[in-house]
């Protein structure tokens, strides 16, 4: 998935590729010529559709919107993981491949969170404070693999652990009456996306804290 320019074990672990459904659509891509580069630009047009079906949560209630953004937060990572395994298989890993990788997963990131925050029961200044700290951890990352350090994806808010926290937060509101969607506390109500991007929002800087330490600790070893 990451870093598409040598065939070296440099990559995010992800379980899931070894699983038979990801091997098959890996192969049925391949077979059909289909662009990395392609893979990577579809999940990210999947994540701008479900960022843009959040927003509109707050303006009508139409269960399928959060359906739609939660499919979209999904495909992005199911694209990001598809996009490495086929340039892999196929052998038509390039320097543009991470190029592909790394500014629609920012894009990706910016769509979603901005319309998490827009959404109903979210909070648009958190949102976009998610956004930055989003690309702020993946910049961390990028910038100790130029410093010489190898790629850094630990947690606790990595891409898959906010993809999750917005996808679970998405299918809950789908099936639930939207009363069920606002947390009281005392006389304070909160909607439950304002407090799904406040968990993001920390996490993302716990995240770039250990990512801090550990890429510091690799380039000192």
């Amino acid at each position: 998935m990451d870093e598409r320019a040598t065939e070296h074990i440099d990559r995010r672990p992800i379980a899931t590729r070894d699983r038979k459904w990801a091997q098959d659509a890996t192969a049925w891509l391949v077979s059909r010529n289909v662009s990395p580069n392609a893979i990577s630009i579809a999940g990210m047009c999947a994540c701008i559709i479900g960022g843009i079906a959040l927003g509109l949560t707050s303006i009508v209630d139409y269960r399928i919107l959060w359906l739609i953004a939660a499919l979209g937060a999904q495909l992005r990572l199911t694209a990001n993981m598809l996009d490495g395994m086929v340039a892999i298989a196929s052998r038509r890993t390039s320097k543009t491949g991470e190029l592909y990788n790394e500014v629609p997963d920012r894009i990706s990131d910016a769509a979603v969170f901005i319309g998490a925050g827009f959404a109903w029961g979210g909070n648009v200044t958190l949102g976009y404070i998610a956004t930055i700290l989003a690309i702020f951890t993946a910049y961390v990352r990028a910038a100790g693999k130029i410093a010489g350090s190898p790629n850094e994806f630990c947690g606790p808010m990595a891409k898959q652990h906010r993809m999750l926290v917005v996808t679970l937060i998405c299918v809950y509101a789908a099936i639930t009456p939207r009363f069920w969607q606002m947390i009281a506390f005392g006389d304070l109500r909160i909607g439950l996306m304002t407090l799904g991007l406040a968990v993001i929002v920390v996490g993302c800087v716990i995240t770039v804290i250990r990512r801090v330490a550990r890429i510091t600790h690799a380039l000192g070893a």
